[in-house]
């Protein structure tokens, strides 16, 4: 082995560990709220009564069998959540996949702008539009529903939803699509048959992104609800409003419950998101 090749090499694992150092710091930085409200959810809290400030100890649980008592109707809200999420999910899923099929399976260049129009709608701040949507809810009688609020989720992540999955429906090749019209397949049997089951890691990764962003959103359920729909972002704004200053460590107890239905998703389809990739397509 030539002394070139053995430097080569030699480079090349320095530089992955200089990435990977990297990248680990970045993560720490990031995890490091969610790190403190972890601690602040076991009662690990900075005590400022003593001169040098200690950490309060021993860690204790008691702050998760308080969240019935701070928050009563929380289950019911942790539910209705997973609910409003779920709905949103599967309609935006369904109406993105069928938009961006139509878009991917269009020939030619002439299609980007409307596909760059679609990130343009994604990029919008929610409250830009959030007025105008409470007072179509209010017209329609769905203002304070949970199918309010759901089909008001949907419309908002629906173009960020065709803008991903154009990008992976785009890159999948047409050959059984092909084959399957030859054998007299209609257009909903090769999407329902051919393009569903080839585009599932897409599909999959593109729901879990629209689940976390539903699961997390806390404007629209906010404002296009009163009493009747309340979601887990909306009770912990109560948090905030109504300065439960002595209920901090409840609060963090109650933030790091509403993450267990995420990282439970997101480790049951870890694999299927794997396989999820997007390339910019050679037509492109």
């Amino acid at each position: 082995m030539s002394a070139r090749k053995v430097s080569w090499r030699s480079a090349r694992r320095r530089s992955k560990m200089s990435r990977g150092i990297f990248l680990g710091l970045v993560l720490l930085v990031f995890l490091l709220p969610l790190l403190w409200t972890f601690l602040a959810s076991l009662g690990i809290t900075p005590d400022d009564t003593n001169s040098p400030p200690v950490w309060t100890w021993p860690p204790t649980v008691q702050n998760y069998l308080e969240i019935g008592v701070a928050e009563p109707g929380f289950l019911g809200e942790l539910e209705m959540s997973l609910f409003i999420s779920v709905t949103a999910t599967l309609l935006t899923t369904g109406v993105a996949l069928l938009a961006a099929y139509s878009l991917a399976r269009t020939p030619g260049k002439r299609i980007l702008p409307e596909v760059q129009a679609f990130l343009i709608l994604a990029s919008l701040p929610v409250m830009a539009y959030i007025i105008p949507l409470s007072d179509l809810m209010h017209r329609l009688h769905l203002y304070d529903s949970f199918c309010g609020v759901a089909l008001a989720n949907t419309a908002i992540f629906a173009p960020l939803g065709v803008y991903i999955l154009f990008g992976y429906l785009r890159q999948i090749p047409t050959d059984l699509e092909e084959a399957a019209r030859l054998d007299g397949a209609s257009l909903w049997q090769t999407i329902v048959r051919v393009v569903t089951p080839a585009a599932v890691p897409g599909i999959t990764s593109n729901a879990i992104i629209l689940f976390v962003l539903n699961w997390n959103l806390l404007l629209v359920p906010l404002v296009l609800t009163e009493n009747h729909v309340r979601t887990i972002p909306v009770a912990m704004s109560d948090f905030f409003t109504f300065e439960r200053d002595l209920q901090w460590p409840v609060a963090a107890a109650v933030l790091i419950t509403s993450l267990l239905p995420l990282l439970i998703l997101v480790f049951a389809a870890y694999r299927t998101v794997n396989r999820f990739s997007l390339k910019p397509s050679e037509e492109e």
